[in-house]
């Protein structure tokens, strides 16, 4: 019997409440499955969700269940930047996944399928179902079109600060900021959202191929549709997310991040999600997986493309065909048929050639957006975890996107306790070649970890420091992000972490091909690991606690509970 009809027998006031909700007599005993989303009108990405609401709903009709409409909408970190509303961002994933729960558990249902888009909503929704584990299906919302001569929103940035700088018009910068998302969908570059939309499908939680489709597709409204029946199927059959899912499903989908160059935020999603399914990844596994990786998108920020060109050329199926040496092809996923069925499967029905239909347009071929695994952009992934004195527990960096230039070099710290006064001395030119701009008391437990998207853009795009200074933080980047930008830095500054210790002229060691990042030298001069050590605790001496000026509220909750950033910076 199907938990919703044993639930019925225990709970009388089920049915009458049902009815008054707008549920015919009939349905009362058909499988019962919510259909969760971000649907609302806070952002492109969410905004277009209750179409595909819609569809799933037929699709579960169709199948002989029904379907009710659960929402939980998300925030836009666009929206959120230059103030303090990004420091809401990552809490707002946790609270989305605990709403999933309240909303799952406290009512019965037999299955489920979850709809998001987004960079935040997306994880949280994958971290809600793995909590919950009724029979469930993932729908991604898709990603938008590209503006005027593929125009895409990660470029507003730069264009924000040429434009402070008088680099550019602002006529110029007013007509990019008013045609750089032209539609409904994702930002249409390989940013977190993008990212965690592909690590879904990689998980096996969506239906193959279904992930980062245009947003106005018909195809995306079909997939949703089906999605809809496979929840029932699954329902029926008993087949919950935690039989889907193992420490295979992540081991692919971190293979999978290496190969698209994804956001380094998927370090602090994919363990969450981990968690939610009883498993333990950390950063260590990412860098331990990305080493020998195969890199091979070329996707913006990293590549030239819009986001629509991963679909045009294969999407997720591609990547997987191309690094299939590297993956596990026997694990299970929605369809009821392992990994590599569902590929073969593609093969035969058309798919690969539907997707390319779409290149022939810009006249290009599949290998000039994904490449195959012997013509690699690079073979060591595209993410790095570095340590030292400076990040015991470790620090992130994208390293495709780091200039050659900065992959080993000794730099003079400029600490910062905020990003506005970093991005004033950026933009000022008091920052010099050769610097190490530190933001720090932004991590989980300083400020909610916002991200540092100004700054990085206004280095990327000065010619003159993109190549000869470094960003560190202890906070975190747009998934946009490029150039020497190295974040997660843990311990955090509130928690006392070497990072809250560095003074203005202290030396900084940067080895990315050796894995370190340290502090070299104080003041100016190179020091023995010994006598740093005595330095830093001379200076510790001094430190005043961190007081969080968060005294109430969500991010009083949430930084008082949440993990290290190389953990996950979930809520513990």
């Amino acid at each position: 019997m199907l938990k919703s009809q044993k639930l019925r027998e225990m709970a009388p006031e089920l049915d009458p409440l049902r009815l008054g909700t707008g549920w015919k007599l009939e349905d009362l005993s058909k499988p019962q499955i919510i259909i969760e989303s971000t649907f609302g009108d806070s952002h492109p990405g969410s905004g277009h969700l209750l179409e595909l609401v819609e569809e799933a709903r037929k699709g579960i009709d169709e199948a002989g269940g029904y379907g009710a409409r659960y929402f939980t909408t998300d925030i836009c970190d666009g929206e959120a930047q230059g103030h303090d509303g990004i420091n809401y961002s990552l809490a707002s994933r946790d609270m989305i996944a605990n709403m999933i729960e309240i909303h799952a558990n406290a009512t019965p249902f037999d299955g489920g399928v979850f709809i998001a888009s987004c960079d935040k909503g997306m994880p949280a929704h994958l971290m809600g179902l793995g909590r919950v584990n009724i029979p469930s299906i993932v729908v991604t919302g898709g990603v938008m079109d590209a503006g005027p001569d593929l125009l895409t929103l990660e470029q507003i940035g730069m264009y924000s600060a040429q434009y402070e700088r008088g680099e550019i018009s602002k006529e110029k910068f007013e007509f990019y900021k008013h045609h750089a998302c032209p539609s409904c969908g994702a930002c249409s570059f390989m940013g977190t959202a993008s990212t965690m939309q592909i690590m879904a499908e990689a998980l096996g939680l969506t239906l193959p191929g279904s992930a980062l489709l245009p947003a106005t597709s018909k195809d995306l409204r079909e997939f949703a549709y089906r999605a809809g029946k496979q929840a029932v199927w699954l329902a029926k059959h008993d087949l919950k997310p935690r039989d889907i899912v193992t420490m295979k499903s992540f081991e692919n989908a971190i293979m999978v991040h290496a190969a698209i160059s994804g956001s380094t935020n998927s370090l602090l999603h994919l363990p969450a999600i981990a968690k939610e399914f009883g498993i333990e990844i950390d950063s260590d596994t990412f860098d331990r997986l990305h080493r020998g990786a195969h890199y091979l998108l070329d996707i913006r920020p990293a590549g030239r493309w819009p986001a629509q060109f991963f679909y045009y050329a294969g999407g997720v199926p591609m990547i997987m065909e191309q690094i299939k040496s590297m993956l596990h092809l026997d694990v299970m996923t929605v369809t009821g048929k392992t990994l590599g069925e569902n590929l073969e499967e593609l093969k035969q029905t058309g798919y690969y050639e539907k997707c390319f239909k779409n290149l022939e347009k810009y006249g290009i071929q599949r290998e000039d957006v994904i490449r195959s695994f012997d013509n690699a952009f690079g073979t060591d992934g595209s993410i790095a975890i570095l340590k030292g004195n400076l990040a015991p527990e470790g620090a992130v960096v994208k390293h495709t996107v780091v200039p050659k230039e900065m992959f080993e070099a000794t730099l003079i710290a400029r600490p910062f306790d905020c990003e506005e006064d970093a991005i004033a001395a950026v933009l000022s030119h008091k920052i010099q070649p050769g610097d190490a701009v530190f933001i720090r008391y932004e991590g989980p437990q300083g400020s909610g970890m916002p991200e540092m998207f100004y700054t990085t853009e206004a280095i990327a795009s000065d010619e003159k420091l993109g190549a000869s200074i470094a960003l560190i933080t202890d906070g975190r980047f747009s998934g946009a992000s490029k150039g020497p930008a190295i974040g997660h830095v843990s311990p955090e500054a509130a928690q006392g972490g070497p990072i809250a210790l560095v003074e203005e002229g202290d030396l900084i060691e940067i080895n990315i091909p050796q894995r370190i990042l340290r502090i070299c030298g104080i003041h100016g001069q190179k020091m023995s690991e010994e006598d740093i050590q005595k330095v830093l605790e001379e200076r510790r001496k001094h430190l005043k606690p961190f007081v969080s000026k968060y005294q109430d509220g969500v991010l009083k909750i949430f930084s008082e509970h949440a993990v290290s950033a190389m953990k996950g910076g979930y809520m513990k």
